[in-house]
């Protein structure tokens, strides 16, 4: 507060003006997150007839019931958990290697090579060419299906490769040669120690990638075995989208109502809770690994 009223008049209106166009936009962004999180407590009654604003009305856990007490719900969260857990191993240790050896000025065509990985970024086949490459390589209904595609982002690649070459020193090269360190140990013992922030930032992106994939699993997965989480919850969702009118009984088609307005928002909230547990202890890695890979380059 002192400093503030250090600051001229115009600062001061400034200040107000942002810090109030700030708040109005969290506003915004909170509250439909705090709208689906009451939801999905409340009961469907409450929930059809527009009585949930702010907090639960007539708190119930039928949501959550129907979702949990569904077996493919468990089955998906297997799934989403294995191709998210080895599908970002693969993604890391691919793209932070290519990283490195891109960021290497002895590397020859360096910049020859960033150029084909940056021109995928722009042009690629579609979807036709790519389902018959998954095809042909004998993937097609596997777990390959979703990791082996798309192993390296390259919008990540290049975050990563910039963050190596402004932050890596090209004494600590020179350095660990005249010790006679190998590349590889130099890679291992020097690189990734100091590559944390940018390491946590990659593990973010991907691994919300992973959880959120839908269209990929939908294109290249028959097999409800290896089906995602999310698959399972649109199966779910639309299996709740039915027309009253089949059905007789009066109860039955309101109470049908009731459970499709509060399944919505439970599953919702089970498939974003697994990426915010995760997200408060990659946050502090965040901002700074982004920010130093900014300038691509």
């Amino acid at each position: 507060m002192k400093k503030f009223r250090d600051l001229s008049l115009d600062d001061k209106v400034f200040h107000i003006a942002v810090f109030t166009i700030l708040t109005i936009f969290f506003i915004i962004v909170l509250y439909p997150c705090i709208f689906v999180i009451s939801a999905s407590f409340s009961s469907g009654r409450a929930v059809q007839a527009g009585k949930v604003v702010l907090w639960p009305v007539d708190f119930s856990l039928e949501g959550y019931k129907t979702v949990f007490h569904t077996k493919n719900v468990w089955i998906g969260f297997r799934n989403s958990l294995f191709y998210t857990i080895v599908g970002t191993l693969i993604n890391i240790v691919m793209t932070i290697t290519a990283a490195y050896c891109l960021s290497r000025k002895d590397l020859p065509g360096r910049n020859g090579i960033m150029l084909l990985f940056t021109f995928t970024m722009f042009f690629n086949g579609g979807l036709i060419p790519s389902y018959i490459l998954v095809q042909k390589l004998g993937i097609l209904n596997t777990p390959f299906a979703l990791l082996l595609p798309g192993a390296i982002g390259v919008y990540n690649l290049i975050v990563a490769r910039t963050f190596l070459v402004n932050t890596i020193p090209s004494e600590l090269l020179e350095a660990s040669m005249i010790d006679g360190c190998s590349d590889i140990k130099y890679f291992i013992y020097v690189i990734l120690p100091l590559s944390k922030s940018i390491l946590a930032v990659l593990v973010l992106f991907y691994g919300v990638a992973h959880w959120n994939a839908y269209f990929n699993a939908m294109i290249y997965l028959h097999d409800k075995n290896l089906f995602p989480l999310t698959l399972f919850l649109r199966e779910i969702l639309m299996s709740t989208q039915i027309d009253p009118g089949t059905v007789q009984d009066p109860e039955m088609q309101a109470r049908l109502q009731d459970m499709v307005a509060v399944i919505k928002y439970a599953l919702i909230m089970v498939s974003v809770v697994p990426v915010l547990v995760i997200y408060p202890f990659v946050q502090k890695y965040f901002v700074k690994g982004v920010m130093i890979g900014s300038v691509k380059g």
